[in-house]
């Protein structure tokens, strides 16, 4: 489906990699949760790193994202190193997953608005199976007062309440947590940061 070009298409327009090719450091500890041969979607992938690494561990990936210009980059990326990417364009005000078919679902650094957040992150969390896995690492709204990247609207950066509240009666929280970190995923994030970590578990 033919979509116009948006800011993120000007964006991942550049030469380069945005974020790097190296996967999320907290997806990279996080991801030893997930069963072998996991079917994971990836909402807001971009260019692709956390996706490709997904696949690179032998995992079925989906990536999702309102770019077709990121998706074209997620694509070559899977190319280069040798596994496949399965590819959607969607835009998650209302792109929502079949229900119960996932094993897990990864959101880094995927910041919706508030109108929208809630809504959207119930239906991912609805496309997993009992048991599954949501992980997700976005900026806290104390991110304001660094430089590092991200969104500068306070109304898309993340608290773990509101986290806690967006997927009440769905996923049982397993890791809530928010602080600094130094963030190192090419030239769009780089220094400290403050971030804020969920990881939860479908209920049965």
């Amino acid at each position: 489906m033919a979509t116009p070009p948006n800011a993120w298409d000007e964006r991942f327009a550049e030469p380069g990699y945005k974020y790097g090719t190296e996967p999320n450091a907290f997806l990279r500890e996080q991801a030893v949760r997930l069963p072998p041969g996991s079917r994971v979607l990836v909402p807001g992938d971009g260019e692709g790193r956390n996706g490709v690494w997904l696949a690179e561990q032998g995992h079925a990936v989906t990536a999702v994202d309102a770019s077709q210009v990121g998706l074209q980059k997620a694509r070559a990326l899977a190319v280069s190193r040798g596994v496949a990417l399965a590819t959607e364009w969607g835009d998650l005000t209302d792109w929502a997953p079949q229900a119960g078919s996932l094993d897990a679902v990864v959101l880094v650094y995927t910041h919706l608005s508030g109108a929208i957040r809630q809504r959207a992150h119930r239906r991912l969390a609805q496309g997993l199976r009992p048991g599954g896995w949501l992980i997700l690492e976005a900026f806290h709204p104390a991110q304001l007062a660094h430089a590092s990247g991200g969104p500068k609207d306070p109304d898309m950066l993340y608290t773990p309440e509101q986290l806690d509240a967006d997927f009440a009666g769905l996923l049982a929280p397993v890791l809530v947590w928010h602080g600094e970190t130094t963030l190192s995923e090419g030239p769009g994030h780089q220094g400290l940061a403050h971030v804020t970590r969920w990881v939860g578990q479908r209920l049965g």
